[in-house]
């Protein structure tokens, strides 16, 4: 297995960087999209052409890709990626690549200027299977952990579904070399965990990492 990362950030001073389900659709097509490390369209063309569309259901292939997506879950203010390396400084480069475009994009939509991400991207190496899948555990329950849905399937915006083998977006994550996931387990392993990672979120600021 190549270097596995937990890779996360969030916006400038709590600031709503994902206000409907068109900017979340936004960030996920620019995620599949800077993926890889060439692509023969441009992004706009990628978005709005049938073939950026067909591109863009397809499993990438590691010769063409930066990092292989694990899981992946946009909240409002912040993001979580877990992103297998693929490339010398494919994190980074995947990474600035995805939020100087959306915060391209974001700018334009809204009107505004200036940055839209708080400082550098921060990643954490992932050191064992065990640490792996608690993880992913940890990234489908934030929305709601946010109390912002009841269960994590309600939540559109994050690789829950694909674990689950419900997602339309089948595809962006390549996990199967790394976890094992039945989905009726994995199911029941992230929902036991509701209750407690609820009451540690109240918490979470008195805990020294």
């Amino acid at each position: 297995m190549n270097e596995v990362y937990h890779v996360f950030n969030k916006s400038i001073a709590g600031y709503k960087i994902f206000n409907d389900d068109s900017e979340y659709q936004r960030m996920i097509s620019a995620i599949v999209y800077y993926q890889r490390h060439e692509n023969p369209l441009n992004f706009s063309e990628y978005i709005t052409s049938p073939q950026g569309r067909e591109q863009e259901i397809k499993t990438v292939s590691d010769e063409d890709s930066l990092v292989r997506i694990i899981a992946y879950c946009l909240m409002p203010t912040h993001f979580h990626f877990i992103l297998e390396l693929l490339r010398e400084d494919g994190i980074s480069t995947f990474t600035s690549n995805l939020l100087n475009s959306y915060t391209r994009y974001f700018n334009l939509k809204h009107k505004r200027k200036g940055p839209l991400w708080e400082g550098r991207t921060k990643k954490v190496l992932i050191e064992t299977n065990e640490q792996l899948i608690h993880l992913t555990r940890y990234l489908h329950l934030n929305p709601v952990t946010a109390h912002l849905v009841e269960t994590s399937e309600k939540w559109e915006a994050s690789s829950y579904k694909e674990y689950l083998g419900v997602s339309p977006r089948q595809g962006i994550c390549q996990y199967a070399h790394v976890l094992e996931i039945d989905p009726l387990q994995y199911r029941k392993f992230v929902e036991d965990q509701i209750s407690y990672q609820r009451e540690l979120a109240l918490v979470k600021h008195l805990i020294l990492e």
